[in-house]
This record gives structure tokens, sequence and C-alpha cells, in this order.
């Protein structure tokens, strides 16, 4: 097949560029940087932002199937960046699509579309949206996921996946940004529990997007349909982080937050770089601590069904290969 992958040149969109190429498909790229790797692996890239959308419709033009993976991820930002990035973007997706005939998309979506401030344990297809998002990033992507689903029918065949924090070699986001508060000494852990969480490794990740993918046509279970993707063994949140830290050679978490704290200072923060605004991320927000200390987890028994899909990489075995690439 011929397929685009928005943001290919992202963690995730590398992993499923290179798998789509190993399996013998044509792929192009579409990302507003420049990334040579991808050319390495045989990918046609082309530059372009999601938000123009002729730059959309160009790459979507001649390819038989779209995974569109880019986002602005991210727990603060001003809203217009957000949305511009993660619902506009989508719905450029969804118009160059019908404008060109091309009838299969999977679309990465986020379980925060369903997080709440109780947090979720085992939730399913049946979980319904978070009725008030924490922020803009969580309220866009509700929009997109909404837009994709709704898209679904007659000769446009859609799907969303869920994958929960996405993690492996190379992961510039999740191992990086533990790595580096715990170095600086502000990595704290929030509450005195240890919830349990999910995680999946970006193997898996790819392999669900290449399965859903093959499984697009109309009539089939999953068109329309989002379903949570993780490798499915939840693990106690700061059980995980210790082995994320110890694993890149990050010393491990000293400090420990009792979670109204955490809250109170999370609301603090949101009002100062509200107002004053100050510049980069708040150290801590009221999602964030809430995040750290909840649990989120959810049962793939319907991914791994309407899918046709099975986690392959073990959370064990990907930590492993985490500490391989570091050099552990």
């Amino acid at each position: 097949m011929r397929i685009l992958v928005t943001g290919g040149g992202g963690f995730l969109g590398t992993a499923i560029c290179r798998a789509l190429v190993a399996r013998g498909d044509a792929v192009r790229s579409l990302s507003r940087g420049p990334h040579p790797a991808l050319a390495v692996l045989g990918v046609e890239h082309r530059r372009g932002d999601l938000v123009d959308a002729e730059a959309v419709a160009t790459a979507i033009a001649g390819v038989d199937a779209v995974i569109h993976t880019a986002a602005l991820a991210g727990i603060w930002g001003a809203e217009r960046d957000y949305s511009a990035a993660n619902l506009t973007g989508t719905l450029n997706v969804l118009a160059a699509m019908r404008r060109h005939g091309v009838g299969r998309l999977v679309y990465t979506s986020t379980p925060s579309v369903v997080q709440t401030d109780l947090g979720c344990e085992g939730g399913d297809t049946s979980t319904p949206y978070a009725p008030a998002a924490r922020t803009a990033y969580q309220r866009t992507k509700i929009a997109a996921e909404q837009a994709v689903v709704a898209a679904n029918g007659g000769d446009l065949c859609t799907v969303a996946l869920r994958p929960r924090l996405i993690f492996g070699p190379g992961d510039p986001h999740i191992a990086p940004r533990l790595a580096e508060r715990s170095r600086a000494g502000r990595l704290a852990r929030v509450g005195a529990g240890n919830p349990l969480v999910d995680a999946t490794y970006v193997n898996n990740a790819a392999s669900a997007h290449l399965a859903a993918l093959d499984r697009l046509a109309p009539g089939a279970a999953l068109c329309g349909g989002a379903y949570f993707v993780s490798n499915g063994e939840p693990w106690p949140l700061w059980d995980l982080v210790a082995a994320l830290l110890d694993a890149v050679g990050a010393p491990p978490v000293q400090r420990q937050l009792p979670q109204g704290v955490a809250f109170a200072a999370g609301a603090l923060c949101e009002a100062l770089w509200t107002a004053l605004p100050l510049r980069g991320e708040p150290p801590m927000t009221r999602f964030l601590a809430r995040q750290l200390s909840t649990a989120n987890w959810y049962d793939i028994g319907e991914t791994r069904r309407d899918l046709g899909w099975q986690p392959q990489v073990t959370m064990q075995e990907g930590i492993e290969r985490v500490r391989s690439a570091a050099g552990g």
C-alpha cells in the first residue's frame, strides 16, 4: 500500500514508518521539520504544517491510507496552539482524504480524552469522555477524536487508537523528562499510594496501528471506534518510574508530597503562569498532580479482539531495551 504517516519523524511515527517499510509498503511522511533518518529508511518525506490545508492535501494525494500521529502534546500552553495542531490539523486531514478519495484513516488519540481527577481503572470503549478537561491538550484531542469517529461512514473508514505512555529506546519525552527532574532534585512522589498505570512499548504501539490499518474496511467491527492500546500489564506507577530512572542511570526519587499539597501547588502554579505569564511549563499543575496520584489503566480486550492484535514486547523486556540503548 501507499501510506501517509503524519508526524513520521516523531517517536511513534518513526516506529510506524519503520514497520511499514519492513513489510514492503510505500511510505510518505508529513511533518514540519527535516528528518534525515526517514530517508535512510526509504521514506518519502514531505515538509509541511498540518494547519496548511493545501500542504496536507498535496501530501495525501495519491496514497491509499493515512496514519495520523502528528499532534501537539503537553500539560501547558496556549489553547490556540493546541487547537491549531490537534483539531484544525485533523480536520484538514479529513477534508483532504475526502477530496482525494482516500478511504482509510488510523488516528492516534490518547487515553487523556477520558481521564478525570478520579483516575480510571479498567476503562473500555464504553468509558465516556472527560466532562471537564483540565488541559488544552485534553480538550483539543477530545474534539479531534470526536471528529474522526463522526467522519466514519460511506467510503471513509476511520478508527482512533489511544496508546498510553509510550516508552522505549529513543523516547524523547517520558524517560528524559523524568531523568532531568530527578537529577535536578525536582521529582517528587505524589501521595502515599502506588496506583496502577498502563504504559506501551513503542513497537507494540506501532504494531497496533498497522493491525488497525489492515482491518479497516466498510462494515468492520473497528470502524468508527476508539480503542485503548497498552502493554496490557498495569504496573505500580512509582515502580515504573523507578525502573525507567534506573534504566537510564538517573537517581531514584527521594522526595514525597501529599496529594493535597501537590494539587494546591498545581493550582498556584497555573495561576502564576497565567497571570504573569512565566515561560515554559509549570513544575506542577492540577492535571499532573492527579496523573501522579491516581490509577490509570485500561481493558484492552476489545482492542485485541477487533484489531486481531497482541502486544509482543513485555514491560520488563521493554525496560531492558531502554537500559541497553542507554548503555546500561
